[in-house]
C-alpha cells in the first residue's frame, strides 16, 4: 500500500501478553487511536473484563464496539492513525453463535481481508491461537477451531508484521528474522 499504512497481527495464548503488546505497538503507530471491540458483555463476568480492559488501555483510545461487522468498523475509521481490534477470535466466535455457516463465516473473513487492503490507516489485529491443543469433542469447538484457524492462515498471508506471544514473550516473526521483542 502507498501510504506506508501496515497490517500488525498479533496472535498467542490466553493471557500471554498479546494484547499489551498491541497496545503498545498501536500507540506506536499513531496518536489518533481506535479501538475495535469485539466482545460483548453476556453476562456480570465478562462486563468486569471488559471493565477492566477499558482501564488498562486508559482515554486515548476511542472505541468503537462491533461484534458482527468487522469490515464496516474497519472502512468507516477514515481519521485515525491505527486502529487496533482486540479481538478476531472473539469476532469469530460471534458469527458462529450467531448461527453462521463456514462459508458465511469465510465470506465475512475475505471482506475483513479486502477492508485491510483498502485500509487508510495501521491496523492491530488481536486473535487467540487456538490449534495447539487437542481436538475437541463437540461439533461447535470443532468448528471455531477450524474457521479460526483459516482465518489466522489468511489474516497473516496479508500481515507486514506478525508475532506470536507466549510464556509473557512476544516473538516477531515477519519481517525476519524471528527474535524476542518484548519480554
Amino acid at each position: 500500500m502507498s501510504t506506508g499504512a501496515v497490517v500488525v497481527v498479533i496472535g498467542g495464548g490466553a493471557r500471554s501478553g498479546k494484547s499489551r503488546f498491541a497496545l503498545a505497538r498501536a500507540r506506536a503507530l499513531g496518536e489518533r487511536r481506535v479501538f475495535v471491540a469485539t466482545g460483548q458483555a453476556r453476562d456480570g463476568e465478562m462486563e468486569r473484563r471488559i471493565a477492566q480492559h477499558r482501564a488498562e488501555r486508559g482515554d486515548d483510545f476511542r472505541t468503537v464496539e462491533e461484534p458482527l461487522d468487522l469490515a464496516r468498523a474497519l472502512r468507516e475509521q477514515r481519521r485515525a492513525d491505527v486502529v487496533l481490534v482486540d479481538c478476531l477470535t472473539l469476532w469469530l466466535s460471534n458469527l458462529l453463535l450467531r448461527g453462521d455457516d463456514e462459508a458465511a463465516i469465510a465470506r465475512a473473513v475475505r471482506e475483513l481481508c479486502d477492508a485491510l487492503a483498502a485500509r487508510p490507516c495501521h491496523v492491530v489485529l488481536v486473535t487467540n491461537e487456538v490449534g495447539l491443543g487437542i481436538v475437541p469433542e463437540n461439533a461447535l469447538a470443532r468448528t471455531f477451531r477450524d474457521v479460526a484457524g483459516r482465518a489466522h492462515q489468511d489474516l497473516a498471508c496479508i500481515a507486514d508484521e506478525a508475532y506470536v506471544a507466549i510464556l509473557g514473550h512476544v516473538l516477531r516473526l515477519r519481517p525476519g528474522p524471528v527474535e524476542a521483542v518484548a519480554p
